[in-house]
C-alpha cells in the first residue's frame, strides 16, 4: 500500500508541473506564426499610426510578422471585444489608448470588463492634449482664457471628437477644476475646418492632429496638459502652471486576452521595451508629438486602473452619457 502511495503521489506530482512545464515550452517557442494586433480605429490616425511602428519593428525582433487588424467602431470597443473574445495564446493584441479607460464606465451595457478581461502587456507612446484655440479669440495666453471664460460663462464653444471623447472628458475636467463654464459642441466627423475657420474658438487635441497648423500660425496654442512642457512646444505652458494639480495623458500601449500565459506577456514586454528604446523609434514618436511609455505589465496595469478611476469620477461627475 505504502509503495503504491507513493507511486500515486509521484504521479500526481508530475501531473501538477505538467502545465507549467507546457507553458514554458509554449513560451519559449513562441511565436510560430504571424501576430495581429487590434486597432479600434481607422488607417493614418494617431493610434493606428504608433500601432504601425510598433508592429514593424517588432515583426523584426521577433521574426515573425506582426499584422495590424483594424477594427473601427464603437468607441473602439468593437475592436476591444475582438481581442477579449480571442485565443490566449498570445497571438492577438489589442492597441489600447485612453479611450479604453473611458468607455469602461461611459458604456453601461459593455459585454466585457476591460480591467478583468484584457492583461496589460507594455506602455508604447504618451503624449499631452494641447488646448488651442483659433487665432481670432481675444485670449492670448492660458490666463487670458481662463479670465475671459469666467467673465463670459457659457460663451466659449468648445470641440470634441464626440460625447465620451478624450477631448470631450479633458475638457469636462479642465472646466470643473479651473471653474469655467464652456459649451461642448460634439463631432462626428473632423471638427478641425470648424476650428480653424472660428465656428467653434477652443479644442483639446493632440500633438498630431493639429502641431502643423500650430506652427503655421492658424492656430494658437494656449497650455498642454502634461505635467511638464512638451519638448515639441516649449515654450507653451502646462495647464497646470493655472490650473494646480491639472494632467491628462493621452496614452497607447499593447494588452493581450486575460489568461495569456506570463511568460509570454513577459517576453513581449521585454521585446516591445526594446523596440522603444531604439533611438530611431524615440524619434518617430517625438515627430508625433509625444514620448515612449515604456511600463512593466504590473505598472501598466496600475496605471489603467488609475486612469479607469479618474475617468469615471468626471463622467459621473459630468452626466457625459454616450453620443
Amino acid at each position: 500500500m505504502k509503495l503504491l502511495r507513493r507511486r500515486f503521489l509521484h504521479l500526481a506530482a508530475g501531473a501538477a508541473a505538467f502545465p507549467a512545464v507546457s507553458r514554458l515550452a509554449w513560451a519559449q517557442t513562441y511565436p510560430s506564426r504571424p501576430l495581429r494586433i487590434v486597432v479600434g480605429y481607422p488607417a493614418g490616425i494617431a493610434p493606428d499610426v504608433t500601432a504601425r511602428l510598433i508592429a514593424q519593428s517588432l515583426s523584426e525582433r521577433l521574426g515573425q510578422q506582426v499584422i495590424v487588424d483594424n477594427r473601427p467602431g464603437a468607441g473602439s470597443n468593437i475592436a476591444a471585444e475582438v481581442v477579449v473574445r480571442a485565443v490566449p495564446d498570445g497571438y492577438t493584441l489589442l492597441a489600447m489608448t485612453v479611450t479604453n479607460t473611458i468607455n469602461s464606465s461611459l458604456y453601461d451595457n459593455l459585454s466585457f470588463n476591460f480591467i478583468g478581461d484584457i492583461a496589460s502587456v507594455a506602455g508604447t507612446y504618451r503624449s499631452p492634449m494641447i488646448l488651442q484655440v483659433n487665432p481670432s479669440f481675444p485670449a492670448k495666453t492660458l490666463a487670458e482664457f481662463i479670465a475671459y471664460a469666467k467673465a463670459n460663462p457659457g460663451k466659449i464653444n468648445y470641440a470634441s471628437d464626440g460625447n465620451g471623447s478624450s477631448p470631450h472628458v479633458v475638457c469636462e475636467l479642465f472646466k470643473v477644476m479651473a471653474g469655467v463654464d464652456l459649451v461642448h459642441v460634439p463631432y462626428r466627423g473632423s471638427y478641425l475646418p470648424d476650428l480653424l475657420s472660428g465656428q467653434v474658438q477652443a479644442a483639446f487635441s493632440s500633438p498630431a492632429t493639429t502641431i502643423a497648423y500650430i506652427r503655421a500660425g492658424q492656430l494658437r496654442a494656449l497650455g498642454v496638459t502634461t505635467t511638464t512642457r512638451s519638448n515639441v512646444l516649449p515654450d507653451i505652458p502646462t495647464v497646470g502652471e493655472f490650473v494646480p494639480g491639472f494632467e491628462a495623458y493621452l496614452w497607447h500601449g499593447i494588452g493581450a486576452p486575460k489568461n495569456t500565459p506570463t511568460e509570454i506577456i513577459d517576453k513581449l514586454n521585454k521585446e516591445i521595451n526594446a523596440v522603444l528604446a531604439d533611438p530611431n523609434m524615440k524619434a518617430r514618436l517625438a515627430g508625433l508629438g509625444g514620448e515612449p511609455m515604456s511600463m512593466a505589465p504590473a505598472e501598466l496595469g496600475k496605471f489603467i486602473a488609475e486612469e479607469t478611476e479618474k475617468w469615471a469620477k468626471v463622467i459621473k461627475l459630468a452626466g457625459i452619457k454616450p453620443g
